[in-house]
């Protein structure tokens, strides 16, 4: 089965862990995903890698890239192939803007996650841009600062501190 449910309907089958730490978001997008009957099945098991993958955009059409769907256990020769590219289900509006956003800004389209939404595979597809060495390091510094606040709070209010 697909791993966790959320209030709001979905269930999450993959999630990109490393987006939001390589990539400053900028948008966050819902695009549905073209997918053969065996790669449903697998997906319906849980089962999906979004490490390394990516959007590209072809003829007007934006493409999945790089995200591995295993072939699914009890597929026979009409499985599919792990890693082929699938198609992204967007509105022709949303695919002009997305590639006015490209055209003029250095922005890459990252997958954040996988799920089921009302029995269908969604993507939630990001313009991003990428984070520079430096970048990573004052979030880190920023969120262990937070964390560090936080954690006094606490204690002053426990009496501790």
């Amino acid at each position: 089965m697909a791993t966790k449910s959320r209030g709001d309907g979905r269930k999450i089958i993959a999630s990109n862990r490393k987006a939001r730490h390589n990539y400053s978001i900028l948008e966050v997008f819902e695009a549905g995903v073209a997918l053969q009957g065996t790669e449903v099945k697998s997906l319906r098991e849980g089962h999906a890698s979004l490490v390394d993958a990516f959007a590209t955009v072809d003829d007007g059409e934006i493409w999945l890239r790089n995200v591995h769907i295993p072939e699914y256990r009890h597929g026979s020769w009409t499985n599919h192939e792990p890693r082929r590219n699938r198609k992204l289900l967007l509105h022709r509006r949303q695919i002009d803007a997305l590639i006015g956003k490209i055209r003029e800004g250095n922005y890459a389209l990252v997958p954040l996650s996988m799920y089921f939404y009302d029995g269908k595979v969604k993507v939630e597809l990001a313009l991003a841009r990428g984070k520079q060495a430096h970048d990573k390091r004052q979030d880190l510094a920023r969120r262990d600062a937070q964390r560090e606040v936080i954690r006094e709070l606490g204690r002053r209010a426990k009496g501790m501190g």
